[in-house]
């Protein structure tokens, strides 16, 4: 079996990708302050940070492919903290472009709809991008910086995710539902639209990126939804109070980084690959009878 070398287990999308990647690869992934353990899954403790500690890391495994998922993705954390966030999700970026380069092996990048300023939804690949927030800058500069050292990476812009909850990491889904189920309030926004896609469908299409892909691809859900019919939609697959839903404007709400109103994306270059996300509600059917 070829190697993978997948980077950030104990993410969201990188625990639901391990457990799909195992099928078909040797898979070894990495964590560095949240310890997992996934079974069928090399784990490897690295400080990717450490350019050394990488090269070995490439070195000892010898990959036939690597796919990159560690990063911070909280727009609000690299608002406050752009140095430590700019050191994972850009620096490291690179140099892992860089030593693929080297290798001669794919490479598969996760970025993000935050590279856009959300005025000219919906996005294809061939718009140009405007990000208003340090995330989305971020995610900018690892695109140009790891197209430029190896021009064959695959950029694979992500939409809003959602999934079952891992061993150390949550979808936005998780607190929603708990919040309803304790019928509290739940302030959804009307004005925030994405074009969300399960971990699980997410992870399929970077595997596909693996094969197919080389430059930007977008991998966003089929349908363009706001947060609250998001809600209507989780309220009535998981047959939960409704009540404490209510709407607000996400202009009129205060957060570290601004956020866009409309990253919704054009992901037909993927579907024509054979990327094949099913609809919002049959995604979290799956999720409620795996509960």
């Amino acid at each position: 079996m070829r190697k993978l070398l997948i980077t950030g287990a104990s993410g969201f999308l990188g625990w639901h990708l391990c457990q799909l990647a195992k099928q078909e690869w040797e898979v070894y992934s990495t964590y560095n302050s949240h310890f997992i353990e996934i079974p069928g899954i090399k784990i490897l403790k690295v400080n990717l940070t450490d350019f050394q500690e990488l090269k070995q890391l490439f070195n000892e495994i010898n990959p036939a492919a690597v796919i990159h998922t560690a990063a911070h993705s909280q727009p609000n954390f690299c608002q406050i903290y752009p140095q430590e966030s700019h050191l994972i999700n850009v620096t490291v970026s690179c140099n892992i472009a860089g030593l693929c380069a080297d290798y001669a092996i794919p490479c598969v990048f996760t970025s993000t709809d935050q590279v856009f300023n959300g005025l000219n939804a919906p996005y294809n690949e061939a718009v140009p991008v405007c990000p208003i927030n340090i995330y989305g800058e971020q995610k900018v500069m690892a695109e140009m910086g790891m197209l430029e050292r190896y021009p064959l990476t695959a950029v694979c812009r992500m939409p809003l995710l959602f999934g079952s909850a891992t061993p150390t990491a949550q979808s936005f889904i998780q607190p929603f539902i708990q919040t309803l189920k304790e019928e509290k309030e739940l302030n959804l926004f009307i004005d925030e639209y994405r074009t969300p896609a399960s971990g699980t469908t997410t992870a399929k299409g970077l595997l596909l990126a693996v094969e197919k892909v080389n430059g930007i691809i977008h991998l966003g859900g089929k349908e363009r939804i706001s947060r609250y019919d998001f809600g209507q939609l989780l309220v009535e697959v998981f047959k939960l109070p409704s009540t404490g839903i209510k709407s607000c404007r996400q202009k009129d709400v205060k957060m570290s980084a601004p956020r866009p109103a409309d990253v919704s994306l054009d992901s037909s270059q993927a579907f024509g690959l054979g990327y094949q996300p099913l609809s919002i509600k049959e995604e979290l059917k799956i999720i409620a009878n795996h509960l």
